[in-house]
This record gives C-alpha cells, structure tokens and sequence, in this order.
C-alpha cells in the first residue's frame, strides 16, 4: 500500500527543504519524481537543483527517459513515472489519477499560502477516502520535521 505523507512547509521554502528531502531518497536508492504545479515552477526547480550547494548538485533530469539515467526527474504533468519509488507533489500539483503504483506519495505545501491550504486539505480527504491513512508532518522553528496526529 502506498504510505502518503503530507509535509506542512511553515518556517523554510520549498528550494530551502526538497533538496534534503531528495537527498534521503537518493541516500536509500529510490526513483522518485517530483510534479511541479507549472513548467515555469519545474524550470525554476531544474536550476535550483543544479546550484542549491557550494558543495555539489542534485542530478536529476526533466525528460521521462532521464528517469533511467538519473534517480530524480522534475515534471509538470501527472504523467506516471515508469520504475519511481517515490512522488513529491509541490506547488500545488494534482495528484496522478493513479498514485497508487508509488511506494511513496509525498504532498509538500507552503502553510502560509491559503489555496495550497485548502488544497491540502481536499487531497487528504481524498487519500482518506481512498482508505490510506496519510501521516502529517509540520516544521518546527529550526526547520525540522514533526509528526502530528
């Protein structure tokens, strides 16, 4: 069963978290795509990954086929993902219509943008519905993760 998390982005941006988030994935060996809620969002994205540390950069790419040359592919279409593990929805991106071939379905929303709230909480009810229980994670002060409820 898919393990859908819902990650509540209060004191760090979305270019100041994913790429530590995709790092663990790479870190555990998992395919994973991230779905834009635009192309201009994914192109801003591509750049971000390219230059986000002076120590390095996270490889990905924005073609399907760069899924099987790279571990991260950036999208802007719900397409499925041939072989990821995992999917990160940001910026308001719609969900697949079938998000069930992830082992991971990943909601990452800005707290203080009140459409991506409602939004949030539509795809929750929607991953209720679909009987998963989702997990709710909010960050603290320092940036780090909390689980709630």
């Amino acid at each position: 069963m898919t393990e859908v998390l819902f990650y509540h982005l209060q004191t760090r941006s979305l270019e100041e978290t994913l790429p530590g988030l995709l790092e663990k994935c790479l870190e555990r060996g998992w395919k994973t795509v991230v779905q834009a809620g635009s192309v201009e969002r994914r192109d801003a994205l591509d750049a971000h990954l390219w230059a986000y540390s002076d120590d390095g950069f996270l490889p990905h790419g924005i073609r399907p086929e760069e899924l099987t040359e790279t571990a991260v592919r950036l999208t802007a279409e719900p397409d499925p993902a041939e072989g990821a593990a995992v999917r990160f929805l940001v910026d308001r991106a719609a969900p697949p219509a079938d998000w069930t071939i992830y082992q991971r379905l990943v909601f990452l929303f800005d707290g203080n943008d009140p459409e991506a709230l409602v939004d949030a909480r539509e795809n929750w009810k929607t991953v209720k519905a679909a009987g998963v229980a989702p997990t709710y994670w909010i960050q603290d002060d320092r940036g780090r993760w909390a689980k709630k409820g």
